[in-house]
């Protein structure tokens, strides 16, 4: 007897949810490309679907860009799909803005492109379109579906959300340590703390690759002494992030590589504000928290995310006040050192641990309010 496929209400349904998902995921997939590229704007990806087809897909690629909307309804018509577009579904990870930004709105295009479906993962929580997107595309007759995939949308930009909902940077701590929890040794002979390299060369062209990905670094006033680090992501494709150093009384001598002109540096400090081309020195207070004074700074300017990469003093400071979102540390679980600096102390929170390479492990911690 040959079998036979019933298509009740369930079936159907559950393929349709299936179908959305997996449409969905597509639009994820597309907009991590946009990483690193697009902040202070979310990353987006859009796909338009006829007759379970893909006939056009695009995502935010820089900013200042087009949107993920437009990048696919312009992949469309390239194609020669001028007139399924209005027999399609737009599947798009984040509300349509309705906004005029640095781009026109989205929702605007796709009512004139009279697209009868759109299909949504979460809502935007900027104020200028949260619901406000959703509402426009209803108004206009277009029929509106939320929350697929959800929480997968909301995690692709946690920096974004954050930002808007915080009105704070996203802020990684990032540090490397032995086994035995020290992120350096001390010199007996002098009482200082002596250079270690504690994770391998696959490790460090990971870190690159996070530098990447964020909008700034941040080191304390040691850190930039005695590493004299460049701070750059030079070891990965990609943008430098905007350098952040601590030097409240501006002591730092000129010679160091953070002031080699290869990114946009900014110097927090208390005895002057001004700008001189890349070099911002950006003046805090004595007597209010530091890390605070940075977190507001940075909202103002834009900033969207920080990756904090020590010293151990303002790692903790960050912990203490509760001013972080996830902590990325590189362990290597083989180095004993037994004495010398400690590092941070992080309570419970809760991690996941990936071997990479080598002797060194990763372990990311996650702040969970």
């Amino acid at each position: 007897m040959p079998h036979m496929t019933v298509n009740t209400p369930f079936a159907i349904s559950f393929v349709v949810v299936m179908n959305a998902e997996k449409y969905m995921k597509r639009c994820l997939d597309i907009a991590r490309l946009g990483l690193g590229r697009v902040a202070p704007n979310p990353m987006v990806g859009a796909v338009l679907i006829y007759e379970n087809k893909i006939i056009g897909e695009g995502y935010h690629e820089l900013f200042g860009g087009p949107h993920a909307e437009v990048n696919a309804i312009n992949d469309a018509l390239g194609k020669g799909n001028k007139e399924l577009i209005r027999r399609s579904t737009l599947y798009v990870c984040l509300e349509p803005c309705l906004h005029y930004g640095k781009t026109p709105p989205c929702s605007e295009l796709i009512i004139h492109h009279e697209i009868p479906k759109v299909v949504i993962g979460c809502r935007d929580p900027y104020p200028e379109v949260n619901g406000k997107g959703i509402a426009k595309l209803k108004a206009a007759g277009i029929e509106v579906v939320e929350g697929i995939l959800e929480e997968e949308c909301k995690e692709l930009n946690k920096r974004f959300i954050v930002f808007q909902k915080q009105h704070r940077p996203f802020v990684i701590l990032k540090w490397a340590e032995t086994r035995d929890n020290y992120l350096a040794p001390l010199d007996p002979a002098k009482g200082a703390k002596e250079r270690l390299f504690i994770s391998n060369e696959y490790t460090h062209r990971l870190v690159h690759k996070w530098r990447s990905e964020e909008s700034s670094i941040l080191v304390g006033t040691n850190t930039a002494l005695s590493d004299d680090p460049l701070l750059t992501a030079r070891l990965w494709k990609g943008k430098n992030p905007t350098r952040l150093v601590i030097d409240m009384k501006l002591k730092l001598p000129g010679s160091l590589n953070i002031f080699n002109k290869a990114a946009r540096t900014i110097i927090f400090n208390t005895l002057k504000h001004e700008e001189e081309d890349d070099l911002f020195f950006y003046r805090v207070r004595e007597e209010v928290s530091l890390v605070r004074q940075i977190s507001n700074a940075l909202y103002q300017l834009k900033i969207q995310s920080v990756i904090v990469e020590g010293g151990a003093r303002l790692l903790q400071s960050l912990i203490d006040e509760g001013l972080w979102d996830e902590a990325r540390v590189i362990r290597n679980k083989e180095l004993v050192i037994r004495e010398g600096l400690k590092a941070p102390l992080l309570r419970e929170v809760e991690q996941k641990r990936q071997q990479i390479v080598g002797s060194d492990e990763f372990i990311l911690y996650e702040h969970i309010r």
